[in-house]
């Protein structure tokens, strides 16, 4: 396969396959499963970032202070824009933001007459987007962290995409509107990873700097968004849960790890 093919095949599996499991998912799944699959989602995340994507990034860029530094301002940047990305809004300063959350246990009765819907699907398209190019970044870096990569972005987009699907709904959308509007954003990925490819194939240089972007946005997500959730949960049996869950997601990273690099 060309790298090419494999971005646009994982741009694909990132964006439209995530949204239709998770739509399936939202049928079918207890919000209890989700919360595992968040668990597992930080695992993913994670050791995508410290076993793949960082000593990528620091072996391409020769400068391990330039790298850190990225990372640093993209862990920052990512921060600024959560605060000005209107799909976090919320009505009241004390209900929940987080998607899942405020989904399963809101504060508002009746639906808003798709004003969150809207918001969402906006933040939604521009992290499709950013998610399209960090696949180019990575495969354009090295097939092996390509797919690493869009194994992390997968398994972190259908715990996301479960909760938009939901709010969608909350905010008055139809089933068939909402998984058709959902499928609409995730294009954005697909397009992302094409410019990507046409630009960053004649700026190599360019590459260390995404795939430090791309270890900060899956930090920031990781920890920021994903393990305060968690935090809600508490209890001996529910901790180590978690904590399996965890684990297992970065050893799904380490043995992928070990089997394409074995395989390619």
């Amino acid at each position: 396969m060309t790298i090419l093919t494999w971005i646009i095949a994982a741009s694909f599996l990132g964006g439209a396959l995530s949204v239709l499991a998770a739509s399936v998912f939202a049928y079918a799944a207890k919000p209890s499963w989700v919360g595992r699959l968040v668990s597992y989602a930080i695992g993913a995340l994670l050791g995508a970032v410290f076993l793949e994507i960082l000593p990528h990034a620091f072996e391409a860029s020769g400068n391990p202070h330039t790298t850190a530094a990225t990372v640093l301002a993209g862990i920052m940047g990512f921060f600024v824009l959560e605060k000005l990305v209107l799909w976090r809004h919320c009505h009241h300063e004390t209900c929940e933001t987080h998607g899942l959350e405020q989904t399963h246990n809101h504060r508002h009765d009746g639906h808003d007459h798709g004003r969150s819907g809207m918001m969402i699907l906006v933040g939604d398209t521009f992290h499709n987007f950013v998610d399209g190019i960090l696949i180019a970044a990575a495969f354009l870096a090295d097939v092996q962290l390509g797919i690493i990569t869009a194994l992390a972005i997968i398994t972190h987009e259908i715990p996301q995409e479960v909760g938009d699907f939901l709010i969608l709904l909350h905010s008055g959308y139809s089933k068939a509107r909402a998984l058709a509007y959902n499928l609409l954003s995730s294009a954005a990925t697909l397009l992302g990873g094409l410019l990507a490819y046409y630009a960053l194939q004649s700026m190599q240089s360019l590459i260390p700097v995404f795939l430090g972007l791309a270890a900060a946005s899956m930090i920031y997500v990781a920890v920021a968004d994903l393990i305060p959730g968690l935090h809600k949960r508490v209890g001996l049996v529910v901790t180590v849960e978690q904590v399996l869950l965890i684990g297992a997601g970065i050893a799904t990273i380490a043995v992928t790890e070990m089997l394409v690099g074995k395989y390619a």
